[in-house]
């Protein structure tokens, strides 16, 4: 099984790791995207308004400008370390045992508009870039990762992916067959809405579950029961998607 985190916009500082190598990332096939991006993205930030303006940053996010420029000298962290926010809180990388910490290494990947996906382990600096964004002179990021992101993941030839990426981040490499899961509010009336901002923590507390889990996680049934031994509320809408409950 091989589990897609999608990114956060907000990442931590610092690290003790070296400067950026491309080469020495989860897919090397990539590298040559992934260099044009890079390479775009630092000469941006040698125009801070220009930068703002492709980045849909406000005048407090600016610093994001100087981490942009730092990108191949910065200090590194291990993605799963380097990503914040609601579902990296969830999943608790500091609580993990060393077992599951281990399972953490082998099967989570992270979306990523710069990278187009990390491993767990992969040292990367700070930065700033979504899947929204368009660069100068490279049109949109879809343009820059399709179809060779797919083709990437695809050769991994995992027998279950999980992709929890939204739609923006998944369109850049749509992985056919993969189980996706969406999160509802089921009101008292039986009626249900998506869930939002909340459907980051309820997919983290799953992957905290299937880290913490030693089953084998090879179909959907067994996603969904790994899931409700977490404690969460699963319906199997299609073979392909998992429908999380909550009140």
């Amino acid at each position: 099984m091989l589990i897609i985190l999608p990114p956060s916009e907000t990442k931590s500082d610092g690290g003790t790791g070296p400067a950026l190598r491309l080469e020495g990332l989860t897919l090397p096939t990539l590298t040559p995207i992934r260099r044009r991006i890079a390479d775009a993205l630092v000469d941006l930030a040698d125009d801070v308004e220009a930068s703002a303006a492709a980045l849909g940053l406000g005048r407090t996010q600016l610093a994001e400008v100087a981490r942009n420029a730092s990108l191949f000298s910065a200090p590194t962290r291990p993605a799963l370390e380097r990503y914040t926010g609601v579902l990296y809180d969830a999943i608790d990388v500091a609580a993990l045992s060393a077992a599951a910490r281990r399972r953490a290494d082998e099967r989570l990947l992270i979306g990523s508009a710069l990278f187009g996906v990390v491993g767990a382990t992969d040292l990367i600096p700070a930065y700033r870039l979504s899947a929204a964004s368009r660069l100068p002179n490279l049109g949109t990021l879809g343009s820059q990762w399709k179809p060779d992101l797919t083709t990437a993941l695809n050769g991994l030839g995992s027998d279950l992916v999980v992709d929890l990426r939204s739609g923006g981040y998944r369109a850049l490499g749509p992985v056919p067959g993969a189980v996706e899961v969406t999160v509802l509010t089921e009101k008292p009336d039986g009626t249900r809405s998506v869930v939002s901002h909340f459907n980051k923590h309820h997919k983290g507390v799953l992957v905290s579950s299937l880290l913490r889990s030693r089953r084998t996680v090879h179909d959907i049934n067994v996603l969904a029961a790994v899931a409700a031994g977490g404690g969460q509320r699963t319906e199997i809408a299609s073979d392909r998607e998992l429908v999380i409950l909550t009140d």
